[in-house]
């Protein structure tokens, strides 16, 4: 399947690219938003991310767009230090698409995907922790957490007792083999969802500590936008989308939850950092979704950066699971 940037120009739209701006990429990819941000305006664009696999892409990029890109490879939590590396100390936009991209599904050797049979790896950086190390190594009930927590699978600990069983007779060491162990697990016929889709978005989420990095890079953003910098966030998952949600209305001086936009409920703390382009996520379009179905889930998300000072950072930890850095210290 070709790339697709999802949204591309609700994204545009809600970046506002303008001459003479700076922008950041978090998660260049394929470089379908970077391109678009190029050519949208004459405009600076720094690119981020960790996929070592991009590399032919960004020497694409430097050769067509010269000194108005820039690339840090890394992850985009890491985006203070990519806009300090360009030598600059703000920016005037931030885009995030979060979650796995098209490029990495459709490459069986990188293990994403059950669609075809290759390793069981997921790492988006190729370093670390692999989600064949997980299965193989964690409890039965570290793995239980996993799925529940990041895949919300309701029949998380029978599908972790059925990986602790075969794994005891021989590893788990492919994709095809995890997929077979949880569908024998929840059983049913294969419907629009096959019965290993949470799992593997679990282990995916995990071995890549993808909430950690999101939680880590909403407060980098926040530190380098610049006054009425905009932050455009495109999420593919229910606890992505909630974190993206709370961040952005405990910035804008919202209460988590209550109240309405003719009654909000303001939040006792800091000075609102952001104010909210909308209050509703934008979903894509009904032509969008004909053309590229893994649209369906995405949410896009906006808001503009104030005067205010930037909030303190608070060290994200995900009640319920066993940290990733456990799992690592053990290899």
């Amino acid at each position: 399947m070709s790339h697709y940037p999802v949204m591309l120009s609700e994204v545009l739209a809600g970046l506002r690219p303008q001459a003479g701006e700076v922008h950041l990429d978090g998660t260049f990819g394929a470089g379908g938003y970077s391109r678009a941000v190029l050519g949208a305006a004459d405009c600076t664009l720094i690119a981020v991310d960790r996929d070592p696999n991009v590399g032919p892409t960004v020497e694409l990029f430097n050769r067509e767009f010269g000194e108005r890109f820039s690339f840090h490879a890394g992850p985009f939590s890491e985006l203070q230090r990519a806009v300090s590396g360009s030598g600059r100390e703000a920016v005037n936009g931030v885009v995030l698409d979060i979650g796995v991209s098209s490029m990495q599904i459709d490459q069986a050797e990188r293990g994403f995907s059950f669609s075809k049979p290759g390793p069981l790896d997921m790492r988006m950086s190729g370093e670390g922790a692999s989600a064949s190390d997980a299965v193989n190594r964690l409890s039965e009930r570290e793995l239980a957490d996993i799925f529940y927590v990041y895949g919300e699978e309701r029949k998380s600990r029978r599908v972790a007792q059925f990986v602790v069983r075969a794994r005891g007779e021989s590893p788990i060491t492919t994709t095809d083999q995890l997929a077979d162990i949880v569908s024998r697990a929840i059983g049913g016929k294969h419907l629009k969802i096959h019965p290993a889709t949470r799992v593997f978005q679990a282990l995916r989420i995990f071995v890549n500590d993808e909430l950690g990095e999101l939680a880590r890079a909403l407060s980098a953003a926040e530190r380098v936008l610049a006054p009425m910098g905009r932050l455009v966030v495109v999420t593919f998952h229910s606890l992505e989308d909630r974190m993206v949600k709370t961040f952005m209305r405990a910035r804008s001086g919202l209460a988590g939850g209550g109240g309405s936009r003719h009654n909000p409920v303001a939040v006792e703390g800091p000075a609102a950092s952001f104010t909210l382009e909308t209050r509703k996520a934008v979903t894509a379009s009904e032509q969008e979704l004909f053309e590229n179905p893994r649209s369906r889930s995405a949410k896009l998300r906006v808001a503009v950066r104030n005067q205010a000072p930037s909030w303190q950072e608070e060290e994200f930890v995900m009640p319920g699971v066993v940290p990733l850095s456990k799992l690592e210290a053990a290899l």
